[in-house]
């Protein structure tokens, strides 16, 4: 008697029962998959370069020669790579993918777009062989036969395109055959935005014929924030209370109203009247926070210089020192000049014209030499803090 092999539809080696599958599989995707547009992701620009997010560093070193490539950290500290390189050949592969409806959920707070996630399935040999390797997180896929072609804006002159980063990279289910190999992968993919990543895809924003500067809502929300900004500064031109449309009278320690001539006799005489000149107030507020804005008040002219007049100066005039920072509003009280207020009250919005030593310090664009080395005065406070080598 002779014993009969034992079957098993299981191969422990890829054999050609493994061959005629992945054969048979591929030839599904040439007659029912679509054409799909690839973007290779080589890695994050090196720090050297001009298309970088900044200086080299510890945590953002200048990777030399092979060392650099898809699976390099641009930032050891965020762990991030925020300026991707992609390849400059578009590859074009074959997939098949469920098409679904995008519906926009508004069941919660606000709108949120439903079913931005999407599946696709590609063939492992296939797109192993015309890309170079297998897909990975951070490779782009452009789906042409999604373009849009007719725009409600008809002044742009291409047809908006779909773009889909890739998110992880498993094997389909569908795609084990009877000999239990793998022949397919699953694709998890979100829809693209504009972002420093994809700035080599898709360009800048700010930039006139790009296809971010088309696709990219950008432009239009830096518009929305511009026209916001003007409104506010309409409404509120300046910081702090605005107090010039009260008067201001002018008292003295007891609480009266002070005039020029409260010193001369005949402001007490019974025999006439007395026409009191009221006189000019030593102070120009009542205490309101960040309510000084250089001007005298009462709408007393005050003039304005480097320096104090030595003549014509007479008891109660203003005067505005334009070399103090902020400027400061002076009155002459006979004697000396008195301070009344700095001029505080200054535009809300961050800007080079905002006239005190705060803002002239965070605004500084100028340089400095500091242990040899040429460091921009204002920088943000991730440039400052950076651990730097000590050599």
């Amino acid at each position: 008697m002779y014993d009969m092999p034992r079957l098993s539809i299981f191969k422990p080696e890829k054999g050609n029962d493994y061959k005629f599958f992945d054969r048979n599989i591929k030839e599904m995707f040439t007659v029912g998959g679509t054409d799909l547009h690839f973007h290779k992701y080589l890695g994050p620009y090196n720090q050297g370069e001009t298309n970088k997010d900044g200086a080299a560093s510890p945590t953002q070193p200048n990777y030399s020669g092979d060392s650099l490539n898809e699976r390099t950290i641009q930032d050891l500290l965020f762990l991030e790579n925020r300026d991707r390189k992609y390849a400059d050949d578009v590859y074009v592969v074959r997939g098949i993918y469920n098409v679904q409806d995008a519906d926009f959920n508004l069941s919660q707070f606000g709108m949120f777009l439903q079913n931005d996630t999407l599946f696709l399935t590609v063939h492992l040999n296939d797109i192993v062989e015309r890309i170079g390797r297998k897909p990975m997180a951070g490779d782009v896929i452009e789906f042409p036969h999604m373009k849009e072609d007719y725009s409600l804006d008809e002044s742009i002159p291409i047809a908006l395109k779909r773009y889909y980063v890739v998110e992880d990279v498993n094997r389909a289910a569908e795609g084990f055959s009877q000999t239990w190999w793998p022949h397919l992968l699953r694709l998890k993919m979100k829809t693209l935005v504009d972002s420093q990543e994809f700035k080599d895809i898709i360009g800048d924003a700010t930039t006139a014929g790009s296809v971010a500067s088309y696709m990219s809502t950008y432009n239009r929300e830096k518009t929305i924030n511009d026209q916001i900004v003007a409104q506010a500064e309409a409404d509120a031109p300046k910081s702090g209370f605005n107090y010039k449309q009260y008067y201001v009278a002018p008292i003295d320690e007891r609480g009266n109203i002070r005039t020029d001539n409260v010193n001369d006799t005949d402001r007490v005489s019974s025999d006439k009247s007395v026409n009191a000149v009221i006189d000019t107030p030593a102070s120009s507020h009542y205490g309101f926070y960040l309510d000084g804005d250089g001007v005298a008040p009462n709408g007393n002219p005050a003039g304005f210089g480097i320096s104090f007049p030595t003549s014509n100066v007479d008891k109660g005039d203003y005067f505005l020192r334009t070399d103090y920072l902020p400027n400061r509003l002076f009155r002459f009280d006979g004697t000396r000049w008195v301070k009344i207020e700095d001029s505080v009250r200054i535009t809300t919005t961050n800007n080079d014209s905002r006239a005190n030593y705060k803002t002239s310090f965070v605004n500084n664009a100028t340089t400095d030499t500091i242990n040899g080395l040429t460091v921009n005065q204002r920088q943000a406070l991730t440039e400052a803090l950076k651990p730097k080598a000590d050599n």
